[in-house]
């Protein structure tokens, strides 16, 4: 098994928090160990960008709406990145964490598009104990901030118990989400969103698929969740270590 460690400069927008985004390699290091990896690759951003770098990828309809419209230029650098890599390793599989929800979109999109021979793997998210996703960016937030922060799962579990009690106009469950979220005080929405899984559409009206997905702002901290509905099953993550799909 091989792991990267790469804080990719290209994914970061000019006003994002690069040089401050948490890093602790000796820690990751370590926990990597105790897993059985084989290598850890950690290049330098002058390797896998040398000078007079030119050429970039960009996947086009996936890449635009929700993290791509509040983070120009974001997904070009994950699917640049992401496709060198993949030809300095070579894997069969290629494992992502579904919090990042139109990531593993964007890359699945890419692998077909450009006929890599790789299985794209969608992790499930785990969660803190009060439902949480965890997120290197969760340090950021203040003790207060981060109590707040639990609304977020709530606000998806309210959209999937109105789904669950016959709701399936999107635009009902959106707001039943909306509701949730606005009732915490600290919070100041981005975006919420209920779309296709695939194509990232925002739809009329749930049948057995769709992507619940939204960015919520704690303080200065950015937050983003996600519930996957797949043919009437859900994948909601794990919390620590129970399973609460």
């Amino acid at each position: 098994m091989v792991v990267s460690i790469f804080i990719n400069p290209t994914q970061f927008g000019p006003q994002e928090d690069l040089s401050d985004y948490p890093r602790d390699l000796e820690k990751d290091l370590a926990l990597l160990e105790t897993s059985g990896v084989d290598l850890v690759w950690t290049p330098a951003p002058e390797t896998m960008y040398p000078p007079d770098y030119q050429t970039w990828i960009e996947v086009d309809k996936v890449s635009k709406p929700l993290e791509g419209a509040r983070r120009p230029g974001h997904f070009r650098g994950v699917a640049t990145v992401v496709a060198k890599l993949f030809n300095a390793v070579q894997p069969q599989r290629a494992y992502f964490g579904q919090k990042d929800a139109q990531q593993a979109v964007v890359i699945q999109r890419m692998v077909r598009d450009l006929n890599f021979p790789i299985d794209i793997v969608a992790c499930p998210l785990i969660r803190e104990s009060d439902g949480l996703a965890m997120s290197s960016r969760n340090v950021y937030l203040t003790p207060e901030q981060r109590k707040a922060a639990a609304v977020l799962y709530r606000a998806l579990i309210a959209g999937r118990q109105a789904y669950e009690s016959g709701g399936r106009k999107a635009g009902q469950l959106r707001a039943v989400i909306i509701k949730e979220i606005d009732a915490e005080p600290l919070t100041r929405r981005e975006y919420v969103s209920v779309a296709h899984p695939d194509t990232l559409i925002e739809l009329d009206r749930v049948n057995q698929d769709a992507l619940f997905s939204m960015a919520v702002h704690i303080g200065k901290t950015c937050l983003i969740d996600n519930f996957l509905l797949r043919n009437g099953n859900w994948y909601t993550g794990q919390l620590l270590n129970e399973t609460i799909e």
